[in-house]
């Protein structure tokens, strides 16, 4: 449809939406946290946000809902959502008028149970689905973030409703989902953002399999997902604190060591060259980059205040954006002069060796996803998921030698894998800048497949 604007988050794999209902006004759907993106796309093109469509309670980030109901945005979700602010309730069949426009409700429980698609129809005419995590490009959103028992329950609401309520629209009708490729709210979504019905209705499995064998698969793809995801759906039923962006004030190097003692973390975001040439002992490394607050949320337990390290040249607004959009509000501020101050102060400085030699001695701990380890792995490497690597625990899961190369993909999450074997106290750990088809490719031999 011509008059929809996608807002793609790259960090969290998530797409958000702009409508022009045609009559000056316009409607956001599913908005993140940071809504000022949204308003300006709208004064640009000389409308005035009216309506904030929940498709959904979300569970990985932080709603903007909230943040626009307090400046005279009319939101509307789903009964079942039972938010506690203001809001337009609606069911399967309620439908809402703006401009030319006809948005009606189509209930599609299975990634929520109280999840709602919104049929916009122009004219009379079906012409989009704004399709939340009900129907992706080649798959659907996962049905397990609610309760373990439920899961195959959702699973079965979920291919019941696309077969029944979603089927019978025009092939032609294009279809715009929330979650998407990156997302760990998608199961094995495909990196394309939309899609079509008719495209779907002839590759989707939630189209082409049985009931049962629909669910087996789903249930079989799906992975571990962060922590954060159990809290923030009450998060975003109660409404998030509406505040301004806080900016990142400087802390000196005595009052970093004074908040540390009393328990705030210390994240390092630099690069991982960076952080590897010279560190805090005891920090963990996770550099600014768009998963970076995914694995925040996954390796930091909230409730306490972050301190970070930055390089000169990283945009410190990124980072804020980030830790927010995941509900990490608590920003106790940066290390003044970074690591450099640090250092002249006569603190303690760490290092770990990096190579970028795919061709590796010794002990392998790969740190990447089960599913991605599965399809291809160093011969006698080690595994275990970074999400299952304790933050700031001395019992790493399993037995592990003291001297190991530490890999991934490309060297940032085996970055923060060493980052946490070092303070649990592992002393010869490197970290590797290669993957596994580095070393297919270097070595010429096979990589081992499954577990």
């Amino acid at each position: 449809m011509d008059r929809i604007v996608s807002f793609v988050d790259e960090a969290l794999g998530n797409s958000s939406y702009l409508v022009d209902c045609g009559d000056g006004r316009a409607l956001v759907v599913d908005p993140v946290r940071d809504v000022g993106q949204y308003e300006s796309v709208a004064r640009q093109r000389g409308l005035t946000i009216a309506f904030a469509l929940e498709t959904h309670l979300h569970a990985d980030f932080v709603s903007g809902a909230h943040v626009l109901s307090a400046g005279g945005v009319q939101v509307v979700a789903p009964a079942g959502a039972a938010l506690e602010f203001p809001y337009r309730a609606l069911g399967d069949g309620d439908h809402i008028e703006a401009g030319d426009l006809v948005i009606r409700a189509i209930a599609t429980p299975g990634h929520t149970p109280e999840h709602l698609s919104y049929l916009i129809l122009r004219g009379g005419i079906p012409s989009a689905l704004l399709s939340g995590g009900a129907l992706l490009p080649g798959t659907v959103a996962r049905t397990d973030l609610i309760a373990p028992e439920r899961t195959e329950s959702l699973a079965r609401e979920l291919h019941r409703a696309v077969r029944t309520r979603i089927a019978p629209l025009p092939d032609g009708v294009a279809v715009y989902p929330t979650h998407g490729g990156g997302s760990f709210c998608a199961a094995g979504a495909s990196p394309e953002r939309t899609t079509t019905i008719g495209r779907e209705r002839t590759a989707n499995p939630v189209f082409t399999a049985d009931e049962d064998t629909f669910v087996k698969d789903l249930i079989a793809g799906l992975g571990t997902y962060p922590p954060y995801f159990l809290r923030l759906r009450e998060v975003n039923r109660r409404g998030p604190a509406i505040d301004r962006p806080p900016s990142l004030p400087r802390v000196s190097v005595g009052d970093t060591e004074r908040l540390v003692r009393g328990g705030a973390h210390l994240v390092d975001v630099r690069p991982v060259l960076d952080w590897a040439d010279a560190h805090i002992p005891g920090s963990l490394a996770i550099a600014l980059r768009p998963a970076f607050a995914s694995w925040l949320g996954w390796l930091v337990e909230p409730g306490r205040p972050l301190l970070f390290v930055l390089g000169d040249e990283q945009d410190r607004g990124d980072l804020i954006r980030a830790c927010r959009s995941i509900g990490y509000d608590d920003l106790a501020g940066e290390l003044d002069g970074g690591i450099d101050a640090w250092r002249d102060a006569g603190r303690p400085v760490a290092r770990i060796t990096t190579t970028d030699d795919p061709i590796v001695d010794g002990p392998v701990l790969d740190v990447r996803q089960d599913r991605e380890f599965a399809a291809g792995h160093l011969p006698g490497a080690l595994h275990i998921e970074l999400g299952s690597l304790p933050a700031g625990s001395a019992a790493m899961p399993g037995a592990l030698p003291d001297a190991l190369t530490v890999m991934c993909g490309h060297g940032e999450r085996a970055a923060t894998a060493a980052s946490l074997l070092e303070r649990a106290g592992h002393g010869d750990v490197r970290v590797l800048l290669a993957g596994a088809g580095d070393w297919r490719r270097a070595t010429g031999r096979a990589l081992e497949t499954g577990e």
